[in-house]
């Protein structure tokens, strides 16, 4: 057994001092840390995505997973990949483009690895055609508290047997375990892509286009709204054959009365935005124009039209409170992804605790009963 080696002086996690950091460079070292660690672990990627959870309460230890950089197997004709949690993104595109083939995920993190986007749910824009990390991760190895390294899943996209822990651990901020291991299925690169946008003069028109898109025929990649000052411009990606896209981005312009076709999205699309308080928001989707209408004044960012989810910048001393309860009644949520180290312990990141809290207490109690693995990343401090 080797020694997972160090890594350089004492890290920080959402404004959470590590005391030490290690490295592993294979499940076994992961293992042999949780064993042999009887303070508290943080894992993280790249760091792309530290602040999409509550900052920890103490961090004894943070693991860095992106010593696991092997891509194990691809199997072409299967279009599946077996690849380690410490991957980045990117470079498995690389890989797999030489091939035809990707992985239909599309979070904007530049470094962002496998197994941080699955730990953060991340996700961009062609989530409405390809679905999030959760709908396309098929198998996983993650290595629990104590030290057991447990599989999910496996090789063929089609697979009922046993517990799903992908599915568990997609969100779980690396609380219930260290990811080590991902299996995905594939797509083919689409050969073309064309984009129409169109100019949206107020909320109500918004939610307007972007109900005329989803109820019709048409099958966009993704949908996506750029908001500022209460006005904007929307976004529909396509990508498919030539012919199909030529017909789809007509068909585009004349369903929504506006617009221009071009051969690729704007600048700002995919673009998550940055600010010194940077939220998530979820919904249902037919309520866009409501949650449009009920953020602060100055907000500005993107929403994936169709999906109900967006990312908005918004001023520091934005009442958080008032903006839950305005689009609580659409199932609606808003989340702290970001925010300077100084305001964050005196934000509330996740809201209010919902009815299957009590059930997320069980599950964390079972899977690290001694409550070591990111401890108080998660909704309710747990």
């Amino acid at each position: 057994m080797t020694t997972p080696h160090p890594v350089g002086p004492a890290r920080t996690v959402a404004g959470t001092a590590a005391a030490d950091a290690v490295e592993p460079a294979t499940a076994a070292e992961v293992a042999e840390v949780l064993r042999s660690t009887t303070g508290t672990v943080v894992p993280v990627g790249a760091g792309t995505k530290t602040g999409w959870a509550a900052p920890p309460t103490s961090c004894d230890l943070l693991l860095r997973t992106t010593g696991l950089d092997r891509i194990v197997e691809h199997a072409p004709g299967d279009l599946v990949v077996v690849a380690e949690a410490g991957v980045p993104l990117a470079r498995l595109q690389q890989r797999l483009a030489e091939h035809g083939q990707m992985l239909a995920l599309d979070p904007p993190e530049a470094g962002a690895t496998l197994g941080g986007i699955v730990s953060a749910n991340a996700s961009g824009p062609r989530r409405l055609r390809y679905g999030t990390a959760r709908d396309l991760l098929i198998g996983v190895t993650v290595v629990l508290a104590d030290g057991t390294v447990a599989r999910s899943g496996g090789k063929v996209v089609k697979n009922v047997a046993g517990y799903d822990l992908g599915k568990l651990y997609t969100g779980a901020h690396g609380a219930l375990g260290v990811l080590v291991s991902t299996t995905w299925r594939l797509h083919p690169l689409p050969p073309v892509t064309g984009a129409v946008t169109v100019p949206v003069p107020d909320a109500a028109r918004a939610g307007r286009y972007a109900a005329m898109l989803a109820r019709s025929t048409l099958t966009p990649t993704a949908v996506e709204l750029n908001w500022s000052d209460g006005k904007g411009e929307l976004t529909a990606l396509f990508e498919s054959s030539a012919a199909s896209v030529r017909a789809q981005t007509r068909a585009a312009i004349a369903l929504l009365g506006a617009g221009r076709a071009a051969d690729a999205p704007p600048s700002w699309f995919g673009v998550r935005p940055a600010g010194a308080l940077v939220l998530r928001l979820a919904y249902e989707p037919f309520a866009l124009p409501r949650v449009l209408e009920a953020l602060p004044d100055g907000a500005t960012g993107t929403a994936s039209a169709c999906t109900g989810v967006g990312y908005f910048v918004v001023p520091a001393d934005s009442d958080l409170a008032a903006l839950r309860a305005a689009i609580a009644p659409y199932d609606g949520s808003a989340v702290v992804l970001a925010a300077d180290d100084a305001a964050r312990a005196a934000l509330d990141h996740w809201g209010p605790v919902g009815d299957a809290f009590g059930l997320m207490t069980r599950v964390k109690d079972r899977f690290d009963p001694e409550r070591r693995l990111s401890p108080g990343r998660l909704l309710g401090g747990l």
